[in-house]
C-alpha cells in the first residue's frame, strides 16, 4: 500500500465561524418542503421551508481577549435593543447580504486541510466529481442490529380489530379540531369542549369519542344531554402531565407498547423530521426512539418507534406530508436504542466525472481492497466555521469572534476594536444566533468569568464544540502518523483487544495490519502511542494550553474522556458502475418510492453529454462516506470546492 499526500494545502489554522451542521450547503437545486392539507387546525397547517445558507469568513489567526472588558453596560438596554429586532435579519442586514455575490460568500470557505485532513493511502489518479449536485443524488440506508438494512417497501396497516374505524380522520370539522386542540394544550381558559352529535347513533358517537382520544392525547370524553340534544363533551382527565404519558389504559395489553416504522424522509435530519411527525400526531417529541440520527442534504430510510401511537395514525401522515413516507409497521415490546445500529449503506452519484474508466477502476478496487482514512469529515466542523475554536474559551480561556456572513462583519470589527462584547453584540442584528448569546454571556458575566459566559449557550451546542476539538486534533495527529510511519503497524501502535486499548510490541507486529491500529481522541481516560505521536499529541495539546496529563475539568460538560477510533476503514458490500446521462436534472437511480410507486428504473445510453460513478457500499457507525468519496476522487469534498464546482459546471 501506498501513501500520498494532498498538494498545495497547508495544516496553518484558519480564522472561521461556527455554523450549524446543516447549514451551508452547496448552491444546488433543493427541494422545497411542502404539506398538503390534511384538516390540521390552525397554526398546523404548514411548516417553514428550507433555506440555504452560506457563510463568509474572513482570513486570519483567531483573535484573543484580554480580561475585563466585559459587563459594562447595561443589560437591560441590551434586551430592550433584542426585543426591537424580531427573529429576522434587520434591514440593514437584508440589504448588505443581497449585495454580497454568491463567490464572495464562498471565497473564504473552510477547506479540509483546515481540519487536518491531508493523507490519502491509494496511489490511483484522482479524477473530478461533483458530491450532492442533488440531494437525490444521496441516498442513506440504516443497517440494524440483526444486520439488514432498512428499506421501505410495504405500507400495510398491521389488521387489529382493536383499531377505530378510518372515519376518525374525518368526523371532526375543521373548527372542531382547532378546539380540541386548544384545549389539549391549554391554550384558553376553557375547562372542556362540548360537540354536538347531529346524527344521533351509537355508532356516530362511539367514532367521535375515538377520534378525539386518539388525535388529541390527554383528553377525556363522555357523552351529556342537554335540552333533548347529545353532546360528547371533551376534558382533560390529568392535567398537564397527560399529553406527555400517552393513555396507557387506552392500549390493548397483548400489543407491543411500541410501534416501530420505517421513515423515509428527503433533505430533512432525523431531528427535524420527528419534530414534525410530533407536531402532526400532537404528541411530544421524547416518545420517539431511534438508532442513530441521519443528515439533511439526503435521502434517508431509518427505523425509528414510537410510544403508543398506532399504525393507522402513523399511516395516516403519508396522506398529509410530502417528502415523508412511513411504512413497514409493526408492534414491539421495547424501543429502539441509539447506537444499536450496526452502520449505514451509501447510494452515492458522483455527477460530471472527469475519470477515465481505468482510473474509475482503479480507484474503487483500492477503496474495497484498501479503504480509506477515518478522518472526521467537514460535517463534524461546520461549513466555514472551526467548532474547535470556539471550544477553546473552556479549555485555555481564548475567545474568538470570527466574520461569518456579511452581517457579523460589523459585530467582527467592533469586537476586533474594543474587545467589548456589549459593544460588538449592538453591531449584531440577528442576536438569537450562537455568536450573540456567547457575547450575551460575556457581557452578563465579564471577560473573567468565560466558564459562565459559555454556558449560556445551549448544552448540546456546548458539547458539539467540545468534541470537534477533539475530533480536529485526531484528524492531524493521524495525519502525522501516516505521514511518519506509513501504513504498516509499526511498535507503540495501538490495537484494541475487545474494549481494551494495548500496544503493539516488537514481536507481534506480524499479528495485525493497519485496519487493526486505533488512534485516541485527547481525554483523561485514554493511553497514547508510544512512539513520536505521542509527543506530537502533547506538543498539539500544549500550544493550545492544555496539559495532556490532566483532561479533567472541574465543569463535567468540559471534561474529555477521550475514545478511541481506527484510523482505516475498509468498506463492505462495494460495487459501482459508469452511466452517461444528457440532463443534469434527472435522478440516475430509483428509490424507495420510486419503487413503491412502481416506477421503471432508469435506462442509460451508452454515450452522454455527462459521465456520473453510481457508488454502493456499506460503512460502520461514526463513520463518514465523504471521506471515502474523497479518497475515490483524490480532491477536497469541503463546502468550499464542491460549491466552486457547482458553480463552474452550472455557468
Amino acid at each position: 500500500m501506498e501513501m500520498t499526500e494532498m498538494t498545495g494545502v497547508s495544516l496553518k489554522r484558519g480564522a472561521v465561524v461556527v455554523e450549524d451542521n446543516d447549514s451551508g450547503v452547496p448552491a444546488e437545486e433543493t427541494k422545497k418542503q411542502k404539506f398538503s392539507e390534511c384538516n390540521l387546525t390552525k397554526g398546523q397547517d404548514g411548516l417553514q421551508n428550507d433555506f440555504l445558507s452560506i457563510s463568509e469568513d474572513v482570513p486570519g489567526p483567531p483573535d484573543t481577549v484580554s480580561a475585563g472588558k466585559g459587563g459594562e453596560n447595561s443589560e437591560a438596554q441590551l434586551e430592550d435593543e433584542e426585543e426591537e429586532e424580531e427573529d429576522g435579519l434587520s434591514e440593514e442586514c437584508e440589504e448588505e447580504e443581497e449585495s454580497e455575490s454568491f463567490a464572495d460568500m464562498m471565497k473564504h470557505g473552510l477547506t479540509e486541510a483546515d481540519v487536518g485532513i491531508t493523507k490519502f493511502v491509494s496511489s490511483h489518479q484522482g479524477f473530478s466529481g461533483i458530491l450532492k449536485e442533488r440531494y437525490s443524488d444521496f441516498v442513506v440506508h440504516e443497517i440494524g442490529k440483526d444486520g439488514r438494512i432498512s428499506h421501505l417497501n410495504d405500507l400495510s396497516i398491521p389488521v387489529d380489530e382493536e383499531d377505530p374505524s378510518e372515519d376518525i380522520f374525518t368526523v371532526l370539522t375543521a373548527e372542531e379540531k382547532q378546539q380540541l386542540e386548544e384545549l389539549q394544550l391549554f391554550k384558553n381558559k376553557e375547562t372542556s369542549v362540548a360537540i354536538e352529535v347531529i346524527e344521533d347513533t351509537k355508532e356516530k358517537r362511539t367514532v367521535i369519542h375515538q377520534a378525539i382520544k386518539s388525535l388529541f392525547p390527554g383528553l377525556e370524553t363522555k357523552t351529556e344531554d342537554r335540552e333533548g340534544k347529545k353532546y360528547i363533551v371533551a376534558y382533560h382527565a390529568a392535567g398537564k402531565k397527560a399529553l406527555a404519558n400517552p393513555r396507557k389504559h387506552s392500549w390493548p395489553k397483548s400489543r407491543g407498547s411500541y410501534c416501530h416504522f420505517v421513515l423515509y424522509k428527503e433533505n430533512k435530519d432525523t431531528m427535524d423530521a420527528i419534530n414534525v411527525l410530533s407536531r402532526y400526531l400532537r404528541v411530544k417529541p421524547n416518545i420517539f426512539s431511534y438508532m442513530g440520527t441521519k443528515d439533511k442534504r439526503a435521502i434517508t430510510v431509518q427505523e425509528i418507534a414510537v410510544l403508543k401511537i398506532t399504525a393507522q395514525r402513523l399511516a395516516h401522515l403519508n396522506k398529509c406530508l410530502m417528502n415523508f413516507k412511513l411504512g413497514n409497521f409493526s408492534y414491539q415490546k421495547k424501543p429502539l436504542k441509539l447506537g444499536e445500529l450496526q452502520g449505514n449503506h451509501f447510494t452515492v452519484v458522483l455527477r460530471n466525472i472527469t475519470g477515465t474508466d481505468d482510473q474509475v477502476q482503479q480507484a474503487m478496487n483500492s477503496l474495497k481492497e484498501i479503504g480509506f482514512i477515518n478522518y472526521y469529515g467537514m460535517q463534524r466542523f461546520g461549513t466555514t466555521a472551526h467548532l474547535y475554536q470556539i471550544a477553546f474559551l473552556i479549555l485555555f480561556m481564548e475567545v474568538c469572534l470570527l466574520a461569518e456572513k456579511g452581517y457579523l462583519v460589523k459585530c467582527r470589527e467592533e469586537w476586533a476594536k474594543t474587545k467589548d462584547p456589549t459593544a460588538a453584540l449592538r453591531k449584531l442584528p440577528v442576536k438569537r444566533c450562537v455568536e450573540g448569546q456567547l457575547l450575551r454571556g460575556l457581557s452578563k458575566y465579564g471577560m473573567k468569568n468565560i466558564v459562565s459566559a459559555f454556558g449560556i449557550i445551549p448544552r448540546n451546542n456546548r458539547l458539539m464544540y467540545i468534541h470537534s476539538y477533539q475530533s480536529y486534533v485526531w484528524n492531524n495527529m493521524v495525519s502525522k502518523r501516516i505521514e511518519d510511519y506509513g501504513l504498516k503497524p509499526v511498535p507503540g501502535d495501538l490495537v484494541l483487544k475487545g474494549a481494551t486499548p494495548t500496544y503493539i510490541e516488537e514481536d507481534d507486529v506480524n499479528n495485525y495490519s493497519i485496519h487493526d491500529v486505533v488512534m485516541p481522541l485527547p481525554g483523561f481516560d485514554v493511553i497514547y502511542p508510544k512512539h513520536k505521536i505521542r509527543e506530537a499529541y502533547r506538543e498539539m495539546l500544549t500550544a493550545d494550553n492544555l496539559d495532556i496529563d490532566n483532561m479533567r475539568h472541574k465543569i463535567r460538560d468540559y471534561s474529555l474522556s477521550g475514545a478511541y477510533r481506527k484510523i482505516i476503514i475498509r468498506p463492505q458490500n462495494v460495487s459501482w458502475e459508469v452511466v452517461a446521462y444528457d440532463d443534469p436534472k434527472i435522478p440516475l437511480f430509483n428509490t424507495d418510492v420510486d419503487n413503491l410507486e412502481g416506477k421503471p428504473p432508469p435506462v442509460f445510453a451508452s454515450e452522454g453529454k455527462y459521465r456520473a460513478l453510481k457508488m454502493d457500499f456499506s460503512l460502520p457507525p461514526s463513520t463518514y462516506a465523504t471521506m471515502a468519496i474523497r479518497e475515490v476522487l483524490k480532491m477536497d469534498t469541503s463546502i468550499k470546492n464542491q460549491t466552486q464546482l457547482n458553480t463552474t459546471w452550472l455557468r
